[in-house]
């Protein structure tokens, strides 16, 4: 136990000097036991490798779905440290009623999930991730980074409800205000908005 407290503290000293010498500042995350991760605008590889280093920084417990087959050796043991959760395709519940499952065996659960879905130009937005969270009845919070000035914010805090459309658009419009580090590659529902704003300026 104390080899794995003190492995935990080398891991978020190491992570916060990282960030620290890169020039990016990490928002505090809201005190929340259980909570749905949205991450982006998703355009680079980056990503998720700061989203990482951030989450070991604000010692966040963050875990997320991956399909089963791909936990198979040499893999296996390096996504369940890196916090993945098989997810079984072969069974009758489909990914989303197994991540509700896992919400409510858990007491604590920091689920991340990227809508986009691809860090290069999406169609539209997954709404897997909405459906867990309101199921599961966990607030889905924001995580969004600002390359611009090196900046990880949380700026919103939703409690999912029936109309799905308009909360999907206010996390929309969170994506939209900030700078990702590929703009070309901005998920498509995004692009709209963004592009709606510059005209209106």
């Amino acid at each position: 136990m104390q080899q794995e407290q003190r492995r935990g503290s080398f891991c978020r000293t190491l992570s916060r000097l990282i960030l620290r010498l890169w020039g990016w500042k990490i928002a505090p995350f809201p005190d929340i036991d259980k909570v749905v991760i949205v991450g982006g605008p998703h355009t680079s590889n980056w990503d998720g490798f700061l989203g990482m280093l951030s989450a070991s920084a604000l010692e966040l417990d963050t875990a997320f779905l991956i399909k089963a087959s791909a936990f198979k050796w040499p893999l296996g043991p390096y996504l369940r440290r890196m916090g993945g959760i098989p997810i079984d395709r072969t069974r009758a519940t489909g990914a989303v009623e197994q991540a509700v499952e896992l919400f409510q065996h858990s007491e604590r659960l920091a689920m991340v999930v990227t809508p986009e879905g691809t860090r290069t130009n999406a169609p539209r937005w997954k709404t897997g991730f909405y459906q867990i969270a309101r199921l599961a009845k966990v607030p889905i919070v924001l995580a969004v980074p600002n390359y611009a000035k090196k900046e990880l914010n949380f700026p919103l805090i939703l409690e999912p409800g029936e109309d799905m459309e308009a909360d999907m658009q206010k996390m929309i419009e969170c994506f939209a205000d900030t700078t990702p580090r590929h703009m070309e590659n901005l998920s498509a529902p995004v692009k709209a908005i963004r592009d709606l704003k510059r005209q209106a300026k």
